[in-house]
């Protein structure tokens, strides 16, 4: 399923603008730990939207605000746990590494190439279930060298498991090139896990929506796992803090030139919708996105004598 471009441009625009809120946070002390951003890789996330059911599970990574947006995750409580406020998704306790929605299978972990293990749980579950339900694992281009990686996708192509692997490739696993430490590219080794593989030009949502829709469909009929490789850019550094000097400013310049957002203007543009029009989208979205930071900067953190809470499971002594 493909949307038009504008509705796809309204999608990457939110998340831009949600990340960024998220940003103004890390400046001004109220995020804590290391933040991580996926801007300049909002195409890949916007490609995602409405492809998904609600009973569909999503396991995305430390880079995940886009995935959930994506996945239909309300922005206020998801905004709200990664402020660590009460009225977060998790109360506040999660933060913006552990977000999750069980009520939309959305969930997310910080440890790298961990998504795949935990996603296979959920097609398992699928499969045993007799459900068509599929799980999405999101991941890195520096996760796929992991053995959780190798392990979940071999697992499911034996057994022909409803298990979507989603891998957003922006060239750089933290400080290492990907090309330099990967004999061959992710949807390449499709073929060793009698999974399905493509690569796809990230920048571009339709095009993402095409492959992961026909993946998606593919595994929801049965045919077992697949891989659908993203490629973009990632413009901030691995996380906020990060001095990113392993990027010369020349790459960072021409990184820049790959900006979706840009791009999907450039094409509005030249279909002819005017200027007027495409700078009202952006500041309605900024507006909404302002709204929602001013009501999770309002709300409460979570009483510190519930700081134990949630942290040791109940059981017989």
């Amino acid at each position: 399923m493909t949307l038009d471009l504008m509705t796809y441009y309204r999608h990457m625009l939110r998340i831009r603008h949600f990340e960024e809120a998220c940003l103004s946070g890390v400046a001004s002390g109220e995020i804590h730990g290391e933040l991580h951003t996926a801007i300049g890789q909002e195409a890949i996330a916007a490609g995602m939207v409405g492809i998904l059911r609600d009973d569909d599970a999503l396991v995305s990574t430390h880079r995940n605000h886009g995935h959930g947006i994506a996945k239909g995750v309300p922005l206020e409580p998801m905004l709200a746990e990664i402020f660590e406020k009460e009225t977060g998704l998790c109360g506040g306790f999660g933060g913006h590494m552990h977000l999750f929605d069980p009520d939309r299978l959305f969930s997310t972990t910080g440890i790298v190439g961990a998504t795949l293990p935990v996603a296979l749980g959920h097609a398992y579950a699928a499969f045993l279930d007799g459900s068509d339900a599929v799980a999405v694992a999101v991941s890195g281009d520096g996760g796929v060298n992991t053995g959780g990686f190798h392990e979940s996708l071999n697992l499911a192509g034996a057994l022909k498991l409803p298990l979507v692997v989603l891998v957003e490739n922006n060239d750089w696993a933290i400080s290492v090139v990907s090309s330099e430490v990967s004999a061959v590219g992710s949807a390449e080794r499709a073929p060793a896990y009698a999974a399905w593989g493509t690569r796809v030009d990230g920048t571009d949502p339709a095009a993402v929506a095409v492959a992961f829709a026909e993946a998606v469909a593919r595994a929801r009929r049965g045919e077992g796992p697949a891989i659908v490789e993203a490629t973009a850019q990632r413009f901030r550094g691995h996380y906020e803090g990060d001095p990113d000097l392993y990027r010369t400013p020349e790459l960072k310049e021409a990184m820049a030139a790959k900006d979706p957002l840009v791009i999907a203007r450039r094409e509005l543009e030249a279909q002819g919708i005017g200027t007027d029009h495409l700078d009202d989208l952006v500041a309605e979205s900024q507006a909404q996105i302002d709204a929602i930071l001013a009501r999770v900067r309002a709300a409460e953190q979570p009483d510190p004598s519930r700081a134990h809470d949630h942290v040791f499971t109940g059981g017989v002594a």
